[in-house]
């Protein structure tokens, strides 16, 4: 179960993630349909030595197996679009997040609040507790409200990163110079983990991310004592 578990998408925590999880579901619906009728074919042909004569350069199949595809990837296109453009739209943040990436950590500030910022460091396995996760856990987590409308501004200070939370639908590359714009909402509280999507040298598995989504009034009390 737990190698099939890897194979799937992660639980969606956003209505991005909820979209996407969506169209991955539609689109694999039509490309079973469409295996199992060329599979079926294929067989016909293999288990089959009689041959159709009306088959023969009849322009009408030829006529149907071109309109029929690009009706399926217009099928499929049109979901799509809808993403994209999902993904590029931004709310009004009620928050906002800066987070910026180096060799090998990630850093943090909340530019809200005042004097509100950290770094975070992957937890090497042998100060780990034994309810951690392996190269997955970190030692300052980024907290942020749930229900709550937030915008994420994604940089780095040397090389290119990606900053990515497969569960909430985020994923944006962390380029030196460049500021990248990401918007989502958490819908749910928990822990959400994520790593460096882009090969950025040597210690490139271990930047891991880990995003704690809670209560309004927690993330409050909490900005307050850090702040």
């Amino acid at each position: 179960m737990a190698t099939w578990g890897n194979l799937t998408l992660q639980d969606s925590a956003s209505p991005i993630m909820e979209q996407l999880a969506f169209f991955h579901d539609h689109v694999m619906i039509v490309l079973v349909l469409i295996t199992t009728l060329v599979g079926f074919m294929m067989s016909s042909l293999f288990f089959n030595s009689l041959t159709n004569r009306f088959l023969v350069e009849n322009q009408n199949i030829e006529i149907v197996w071109t309109i029929l595809p690009a009706i399926i990837l217009i099928f499929i296109a049109l979901p799509s679009l809808q993403i994209l453009y999902l993904l590029d739209e931004v709310n009004n943040p009620s928050v906002t997040l800066k987070t910026i990436g180096h060799q090998w950590y990630w850093s943090y500030e909340y530019s809200d609040f005042l004097q509100v910022q950290f770094d975070s460091y992957m937890i090497p396995s042998s100060d780990l507790p034994e309810d951690g996760f392996r190269l997955l856990d970190v030692d300052n987590r980024t907290v942020l409200p749930m229900n709550t409308q937030i915008r994420v501004l994604i940089s780095a200070a040397d090389v290119i990163h990606s900053w990515t939370v497969p569960s909430l639908g985020v994923k944006a590359d962390a380029i030196p110079g460049r500021l990248n714009q990401v918007s989502f909402m958490i819908n749910r509280p928990g822990l959400f983990y994520g790593q460096c999507s882009e090969i950025c040298g040597a210690n490139h598995s271990f930047m891991p991310i880990v995003v704690e989504s809670v209560s309004i009034n927690h993330f409050l009390n909490w900005i307050s004592s850090n702040s």
